[in-house]
């Protein structure tokens, strides 16, 4: 019994009814649910950006009722009705109602007043200066001795009641006052002296300009039904002018913001820009800082949107997706069973036939013999290849034996065949070289060696029996010692080359200069039979890293090389210069002649062992491939440039 389950768990019919309502019971709830808190958290965003918005736009009036009192105060100041007014007291009563002023008056800078209205305003506080075009507009918190000096009814208006949301506290009352006043330079209409003019509107209670910010922004119809839109002024933490009501429709004067958006804006001075609890309900609220004419902040300004109703549609939204889903599942979920279950039976036969077939059955068939649609006839199809497919299974096991038989025994025979190519190969090659190179080494050894130990031992004699007469000579058969030990050297190297074995010596430094110049002396006798120059141009001045031998070996083959290239005489120039490569210091040698060139067809395999230009008239072609290993076995290079103008060989050797 427990296995029946099991069964239908994997069976066809549970992976096609998960196929069909996969989609619509998991896939489509679940992109839903993203689509829809994205949509939430972008519906956020935009109500925020809009908060912030509003707040720049309440900002921005703000400082425009600045600007528009000092423009109209300057005005007056510049006018022609104030430089000839016999009724300055008068005057500016009229002109204090008519800009909407709750103070407006003229003093000296040094703060006698002059007239006032209302009358009988004496400032505590007159600014000292003013600009000479132009307002200064400032933001200034008056106490409530000020206010009195300027008028009683001004200092009562100020008066609000701090209000505490606990009850907790017994209740105080916010004296000081906030204005907005401006300053402009005038002259005294009676005496034209220098005198200022000032102006200023209390914002305690002032609830027209409140109207004013919130009509502004949020005219009718730009907010959805039963959305409320507030915006307040505060002086530190309390509404001092608001149009958030409490109760009973009245303004919420006095109430306070929370301790944490009073730490934000007034104590670090940021922007608060996120839900708020005011009063009794939640905002999405902003706050900026309103600060004084000493850049102190001395209050806030603030805007926000009730943000019951957005929540609400929110949520009429979100139900109203929900109940659209379950809708669509109503009516298609049937749909999809009804058509699954029209192909359950045939892949349930299927996929019994298949397990038959992997455990090696294969005379496994579906039995599937009536229908008319798609899946019926892929089963009887597969009942067809299934007979077709045992017929060729036995064929193909039949071949494969006799296949693998014959490919055995290819293969046995083809690894032994490459294997004696192989070696054959190589016994070849190292046979053609050990030949060749054994019969040069042999008649080098034969020929040169035994020359050299009657010639080095006949001048040992000549030294013996001469004594001092030796001695102007000596420089010559100190020369002859010198070059019996650079041929015994040249045999030695040759044998170096025939051998597979590096050698082992390691060289000293040498002086390029001096290297050439006693290269001459053993070339002078086949320059002048050829009639060919040498002309030196040496300017380096470092020791390269090769041994002085080795160094005119290479350079006498490369001197050699260059007369025989010229029969009919020619020049032959040697330049060194110190020449660093690839960051490596070094000295770069460079020999060119004016000879016959190097044939185009081996300038490219110059270097390698056996390769001469000379034919049948001489040579070996090892010249240059032992020039070539002695400058890189000390880490330089040599190169080639050849025409039908001559050759020139550059070789650069690092510093020792």
């Amino acid at each position: 019994m427990a296995e029946a389950p099991r069964r239908w768990r994997h069976s066809v019919r549970y992976r096609l009814l998960a196929i069909a309502l996969l989609p619509v019971l998991v896939i489509l709830p679940v992109f839903l649910g993203i689509t829809m808190y994205q949509w939430s958290n972008k519906f956020d965003r935009l109500l925020t950006a809009k908060v912030n918005s509003d707040l720049t736009v309440a900002q921005q009036y703000l400082q425009n009722i600045l600007q528009t009192a000092g423009e109209r105060i300057e005005m007056l100041a510049r006018s022609e009705e104030f430089a000839h007014s016999a009724d300055l007291p008068g005057l500016l009563d009229v002109y204090r109602v008519r800009l909407g002023l709750d103070y407006l008056y003229l003093a000296s800078p040094a703060g006698d007043m002059v007239a006032a209205s209302p009358r009988g305003a004496r400032p505590l506080h007159v600014p000292g200066s003013a600009p000479a075009r132009g307002a200064r507009n400032l933001i200034e918190v008056l106490d409530q001795a000020e206010l009195h000096a300027i008028s009683p009814g001004l200092a009562a208006r100020a008066e609000i009641v701090m209000v505490d949301a606990t009850g907790q506290k017994p209740k105080q009352t916010e004296t000081r006052g906030m204005v907005v006043q401006s300053v402009v330079a005038a002259n005294r209409p009676d005496t034209g002296a220098p005198a200022i003019m000032v102006g200023g509107i209390l914002l305690n209670r002032n609830l027209s300009i409140i109207d004013r910010i919130n009509e502004l922004i949020y005219r009718p119809d730009t907010l959805p039904p039963g959305a409320h839109a507030t915006v307040s002024l505060f002086l530190g933490d309390m509404r001092i002018s608001t149009n958030v009501t409490v109760a009973g429709g009245v303004r919420a004067l006095g109430t306070r913001a929370s301790a944490i958006v009073r730490d934000r804006v007034i104590g670090q001075g940021q922007v608060w820009l996120a839900r708020a609890q005011v009063l009794q309900d939640r905002y999405i609220s902003a706050y900026a800082p309103v600060e004084d004419s000493a850049r102190q902040r001395v209050g806030m300004i603030y805007v926000g949107i009730l943000e019951r109703p957005f929540v609400e549609a929110k949520r009429r939204t979100v139900l109203l997706v929900v109940a659209a889903f379950l809708l669509v599942a109503l009516v298609t979920v049937p749909v999809f069973l009804r058509w699954a279950g029209s192909i359950f039976r045939p892949l349930e036969k299927i996929a019994e036939t298949f397990a038959r077939l992997g455990s090696g059955d294969l005379s496994a068939r579906t039995g599937v013999t009536r229908g008319a649609d798609e899946i019926t006839g892929l089963a009887m199809l597969l009942d067809t290849l299934l007979a077709q497919l045992q017929d060729r299974d036995r064929q193909l096991r039949a071949w494969n034996d006799a296949l693998n038989q014959r490919v055995e025994e290819r293969t046995v025979a083809l690894r032994q065949a490459v294997h004696e190519l192989q070696v054959a190969t190589h016994q070849l090659v190292q046979s053609e070289k050990l030949a060749a190179l054994g019969e040069i080494s042999a008649g080098i050894a034969h020929e040169i060696n035994n020359p050299l130990a009657v010639i080095q031992g006949n001048l040992d004699v000549l030294r013996e029996i001469l004594g001092p007469a030796t001695q102007p000579a000596e420089t010559e058969l100190r020369l002859i010692d010198e070059q019996i030990h650079r041929i015994s050297q040249i045999v030695t190297r040759l044998l170096d080359f025939a051998r597979t074995d590096e050698p082992g010596d390691v060289d000293p430094a040498t002086d390029p200069v001096q290297a050439v110049a006693e290269c001459e002396p053993l070339v002078r006798h086949m320059l002048a039979r050829g009639a060919v120059t040498l002309h030196h141009d040496l300017r380096s001045t470092q020791m390269v890293r090769i041994g002085r031998v080795a160094l005119q070996q290479v350079l006498v083959n490369l001197i050699v090389n260059a007369v025989h290239a010229m029969p009919e005489g020619g020049e032959i120039r040697i330049a060194s210069r110190d020449e660093s490569f690839d960051g490596a210091p070094g000295v770069l040698l460079a020999l060119s002649d004016t000879g016959t060139g190097i044939p185009p067809e081996i300038l490219g395999q110059i270097f390698e062992p056996f390769v001469t230009s000379r034919g049948r008239k001489g040579g070996t072609g090892l010249g240059l491939s032992i020039c070539r290993r002695l400058i890189e076995r000390q880490g330089g290079s040599i190169t080639v440039e050849s025409d039908a103008t001559g050759s020139g060989f550059r070789i650069w050797l690092p510093a020792a």
